[in-house]
Order: structure tokens, then C-alpha cells, then sequence
């Protein structure tokens, strides 16, 4: 099956000039995403971790076409978005939504709930009669769990969770094949992040949609993922399924994310080992070379701060970019 998305050679970067410097001055290079490659598949949702200037959200966003990409190429259905004219684009639009993680901030608080989920459809479909609009507002307002009866109700008068409701809403007016979710549940109660992602797990299975789902909390990707891919730095540190990559980690650094989930017995808590990761995350500006991650890395060796590892397949499915794993794998084979 050919993968409805696929990034190859993905880069994104930044001008960004000193506070008080001439104009003259070049600008340094913020290295927001470098060389970023996976596949999607229909109906597959792909999680996407790492701790906060990763590129996460950097790497959605030029996936939807609100940040331009520097380098790579981005194929949507075989398309590349590169090479997109006006008309194209505008149909890559409806078929590319984005769920932000702020749900009340990404709402307009002057529009009424109904002109909200109805907006993208007037815009792209504007021929729509006004009963079939209002019709399409009311029964989705009533699938993603909120009282059709609202419709005319603003923002402000909901709590965070509809919020998030209204914007999943406002997403899936135009039946789109991709959604991408930024940390959609972050800002909510524990208790609310459960109902929504397994809202969206429904409605992923119900309309058929393949979904990118963003995220810190690892417990949580597991839960709606079927693969997943660790970024650091703005580079892919390992890639493989949900299930074998929180139960058996091969990169250093998704082993400290995996440590770093808490289990929920205290005396299992307590006896484990926890490893922790010492030092900063790297500045963007100036990112280490070689292995980005070898600042940091507890298994760091010599030839880490070499050539900059590339993703290698250890497995079906699995890739890990980290040279002292290629290392034992290769001592593995010839011995």
C-alpha cells in the first residue's frame, strides 16, 4: 500500500539575527528540523515524542505549509507540496487539517461556535447552501460530543475540553485524509485527555483518517499509535511501533523517555532504575557535531562527535540512528 505521506530529506530553518545587531549582519541559522524522513500510511497514526525544541510542532507545521521547509521534499498522495500550484494547495489545504494544542487561544472569541466549525467550509466550498452548512455544524457538534443546541454560543462560555471538541469539529468539516494533532491534550485534566484521545481513536477508525499525534506524555502515544518516532534536536533518534519501542528502546535517549514514564505501583516505582539524562538540551543556534544527542548520551563515544549517524534498519519496521549501536550490532554479526 503506498503511504499517503511521505517526508524524505525534511529541513527547516531560521534566520535569526542578534538583539541590537546591524542589518548588515548575517544572521545566524536556527536548525529547527535537519533531515527528517518517514512514511505514512492510510489510516496509520504515527506519534511523534521528545522533550520541548525537539521540532515537534516545527515539523508539523511545514508538513501543513505554515512554515516553508528549506531543504527535502514533502509528497502528499505522490504530490510533491513543492511543486504545488494555487489550485493544488488549496485542495492539499482541506485535505490537511491541524488540531493545536492551546484550544481556546486557536479559536476566534468574536464567532459563535457554529460560524467556527463552519468557516473552513464556507471558505473552501462556498456554493454550499446555508441549511446543508448548518445541518453538517449540527451533526458534527453532536459527533465529537457537544450539544447541537450550543451552536450559538461563544468560546469563552466553554470549559477547555469542549474547546478542544470544537476545534476537532472544526478539523473533520471537510472530511479531510490527514489530520495532525499538536499536543492536542496537554493543556487539559487527566481526566479530559482520556475522553478526548479516545474520541479521536474513534472518530480515526470511524472516517477512516490517518493522524500524526504530537505529544510529550509517552503513555498517551502508546495508547493511539501505531508506530512512533523519537526526535531530538530536530533529527529522528528511532522509529519503530508503538509496542516495541516503550517495551525495548535501542537509542540512548528513548530509553531516558521510556524510564521516565511513571509506573503507577509504588514499589515498583521506588526499585527501578531510573536513568537521567544530565546537561541541557543543545542550543539550535549551534547544535553539536556529529551525533546531536552525544552531549547528553550516557553510552558516548570517541567517534560520536564524528560524521552525524543516519538512520539504520535493525529490524523490520525499526530504525535507531546511533553509531555505538551500529557498532555492537556490527560486533554481533562478525562474532
Amino acid at each position: 500500500m503506498s503511504p499517503i505521506l511521505s517526508v524524505r530529506d525534511l529541513s527547516v530553518t531560521f534566520d535569526v539575527r542578534r538583539p541590537g545587531s546591524w542589518p548588515w549582519t548575517p544572521a545566524r541559522k536556527l536548525h529547527a528540523v535537519s533531515e527528517v524522513s518517514f512514511d505514512l500510511a492510510p489510516g496509520e497514526c504515527l506519534g511523534v515524542v521528545g522533550e520541548s525544541g525537539s521540532g515537534k510542532s516545527t515539523l508539523a507545521r511545514a508538513i501543513v505549509g505554515t512554515v516553508p521547509s528549506s531543504g527535502g521534499n514533502i509528497f502528499f498522495e505522490g504530490a510533491d507540496l513543492a511543486n504545488m500550484d494555487a489550485r493544488q494547495r488549496r485542495v492539499h489545504r482541506r485535505d490537511v487539517q491541524m488540531i493545536f494544542q492551546d484550544p481556546l487561544a486557536a479559536l476566534n472569541p468574536r464567532m459563535t461556535v457554529g460560524e467556527i466549525i463552519a468557516e473552513p467550509l464556507i471558505t473552501h466550498e462556498p456554493k454550499t447552501p446555508r441549511k446543508q452548512v448548518t445541518s453538517r455544524v449540527r451533526a458534527l457538534m453532536e459527533r465529537v460530543g457537544l450539544l447541537p443546541n450550543l451552536v450559538n454560543r461563544y468560546p469563552h462560555e466553554f470549559s477547555g475540553g469542549q474547546c478542544q471538541r470544537i476545534g476537532i469539529a472544526r478539523a473533520l468539516i471537510l472530511k479531510p485524509k490527514l489530520i495532525i494533532c499538536d499536543e492536542p491534550v496537554s493543556a487539559l485534566d487527566v481526566s479530559v485527555q482520556a475522553q478526548v484521545v479516545n474520541l479521536l481513536m474513534e472518530l480515526q477508525r470511524d472516517m477512516g483518517l490517518s493522524m500524526i499525534f504530537i505529544a510529550h506524555d509517552l503513555s498517551v502515544v502508546r495508547h493511539i499509535s501505531d508506530r512512533i518516532v523519537v526526535m531530538y534536536l530536530g533529527r529522528v533518534m528511532e522509529t519503530a511501533a508503538s509496542d516495541i519501542l516503550t517495551t525495548a528502546p535501542e537509542h540512548p535517549y528513548s530509553q531516558a523517555l521510556i524510564a521516565s514514564v511513571p509506573i503507577p505501583d509504588p514499589v515498583l516505582e521506588r526499585a527501578r532504575p531510573r536513568p537521567i539524562l544530565e546537561g541541557e538540551l543543545p542550543s539550535p543556534l549551534a547544535p553539536p557535531s556529529g551525533c546531536v544527542f552525544r552531549t547528553r548520551c550516557p553510552k558516548v563515544q570517541p567517534s560520536c562527535a564524528g560524521t552525524r549517524p543516519a538512520l539504520q534498519d535493525i529490524a523490520q519496521g525499526h530504525q535507531v540512528a546511533c553509531p555505538f549501536h551500529a557498532a555492537q550490532q556490527v560486533l554481533a554479526v562478525t562474532g
